[in-house]
């Protein structure tokens, strides 16, 4: 049987997750831009979850069909998906076009994201695992972080269509590297996929961001979603093959690391989507200053990442989730408080640093308790589901935030939405009379000031969620070997 080249599955599988994280953010300095170029304001969120919702609801799915019909399979489909709504998305015409499109993108992440990181599970024995995690926690970080400056250097030297197409070459370089180094011997398992709890999985996640993003008839979707949810647990508790097995929640480490990953995800979400939002809309910043912004955000989460993964087996999992979410709650809190018109760049700044230094602490720590507590043949789905709380974390918090800065600019009946539409655009709305500019500007500073303090309310309850994380400092715990995986060194 041929070996897999390790080093080299392993760039592929970065090169894999750095698309993933990046398309989540890189458009937020862009989307001024868009939005002057296609209208559509009321759907500025819409962009943002669309590219979440498709890829939260499908994470589970991908990891349990990663567990019953290996890896590689899956992850390859995923790029493909992946690389297609990228194209796609960097050819759209119209609002309506680029949401549909990015909905085709999150398809294939949601195999990206969870399946990747499977495989470092895989061929990584746990000692190893810690430290090429931390790593893997880095590129996540940098990723994710970067993408709002990297969007502000596009949209200021090319045009905003670039933000999509830059992820070609990079997603046929992982694909070829994988096709042709990643090998695994594994039997493909003949059962049933659980379809129903799919669909009312889906159904849960669209009816609740329907039902955070707006008031009015929208609110009547979270009643609709709690339905959902109920008769989703329902039907897993009895389901053969369940696309997310409630057992897995037993386990204490693993329901702490979902709920404290989904708030702290929707912290960061919110952070990355909004901050340069303010930057430029209140601000009246430009596109690059905006992504500097979360510069501090860039270094600390890879930086804290790499020293995690070093700390794990001397401390154990707690001390660094415990300290890591408490540095970002703190984080959370100054920006809310220090981040106003006329202060200082450089306060919301360290703010900001000290936000990504604490998440990257905790969140490579998650993900490895989560990795640790059970075996191969569930190691897929483990991590999916992980990583399924997160997405729809950020997408719930980035939905929710999206419909407060929306009523707030929408409140005043005078002001047509396309004066809003100008002064997200370019010109910061040069054009507009002194007393609508005037108008707007407050509307969309209280709206985002209201989004800070959820993005700080969202850190202080992942920081409380954390504390229960059992106390413990074993890493070790007897996880059986990856079946027929051979990794050359």
């Amino acid at each position: 049987m041929r070996t897999t080249h390790r080093p080299l599955t392993t760039l592929a599988l970065a090169l894999c997750l750095f698309m993933a994280a990046l398309e989540m953010t890189v458009i937020s300095t862009a989307m001024p831009t868009v939005v002057s170029d296609l209208g559509g304001l009321h759907h500025y969120a819409w962009v943002f979850t669309a590219y979440m919702l498709a890829s939260t609801i499908t994470v589970p799915l991908y990891g349990k069909l990663a567990d019953l019909h290996g890896r590689k399979p899956i992850l390859l489909f995923g790029i493909g998906l992946f690389l297609v709504g990228s194209i796609a998305s960097g050819l759209a015409t119209s609002m309506s076009m680029l949401i549909a499109f990015r909905v085709l993108q999150g398809l294939g992440a949601g195999a990206m994201q969870p399946v990747s990181l499977t495989i470092i599970g895989d061929i990584y024995t746990l000692e190893q695992r810690a430290r090429v995690q931390g790593a893997f926690s880095a590129v996540w970080g940098i990723a994710g972080l970067i993408g709002p400056l990297t969007g502000g250097l596009i949209v200021k030297y090319l045009t905003w269509h670039w933000i999509f197409f830059i992820n070609v070459p990079i997603g046929l370089g992982a694909a070829a590297l994988l096709v042709s180094r990643f090998h695994e011997s594994i039997t493909p398992t003949k059962r049933a996929i659980d379809i129903p709890g799919a669909l009312l999985l889906s159904a849960t996640v669209v009816a609740l961001l329907f039902g955070v993003q707006g008031l009015g008839l929208n609110l009547l979707a979270l009643p609709v979603a709690l339905v959902f949810l109920a008769v989703f647990v329902r039907v897993e508790q009895h389901a053969v093959e369940p696309i997310l097995p409630l057992s897995l929640f037993r386990i204490r480490a693993i329901a702490v690391s979902s709920t404290a990953g989904a708030l702290f995800s929707a912290a960061q979400f919110g952070a990355t989507t909004y901050v340069p939002l303010y930057v430029q809309g209140v601000l009246g910043g430009s596109p690059t200053l905006a992504g500097g912004m979360i510069t501090p955000m860039i270094v600390g989460w890879p930086l804290a990442s790499l020293v995690a993964g070093k700390l794990i087996l001397k401390t154990g999992f707690r001390p660094l989730i415990v300290s890591g979410l408490g540095m970002s709650a703190v984080g959370t809190t100054l920006m809310a408080l220090l981040l106003k018109p006329g202060a200082s760049i450089l306060v919301p700044q360290l703010a900001m640093g000290l936000f990504g230094m604490g998440l990257g602490f905790a969140s490579t720590a998650l993900l490895i308790a989560v990795q640790t507590s059970v075996g191969w043949e569930l190691r897929g789905v483990a991590t999916a589901s992980n990583m399924f709380f997160r997405t729809i974390g950020g997408a719930v918090g980035v939905g929710l935030m999206g419909g407060v800065m929306v009523h707030a600019l929408l409140r005043d009946a005078r002001i047509p939405a396309s004066a809003a539409n100008d002064l997200l655009g370019p010109e910061h709305g040069r054009g507009l009379a002194p007393e609508v500019l005037r108008s707007l500007g407050d509307s969309l500073g209280s709206g985002l000031a209201i989004n800070f303090w959820l993005i700080c309310a969202s850190a202080v309850l992942a920081f409380g969620a954390g504390l229960f994380f059992p106390r413990t400092r074993n890493t070790t715990l007897p996880v059986p070997p990856p079946p027929d995986v051979m990794a050359s060194h």
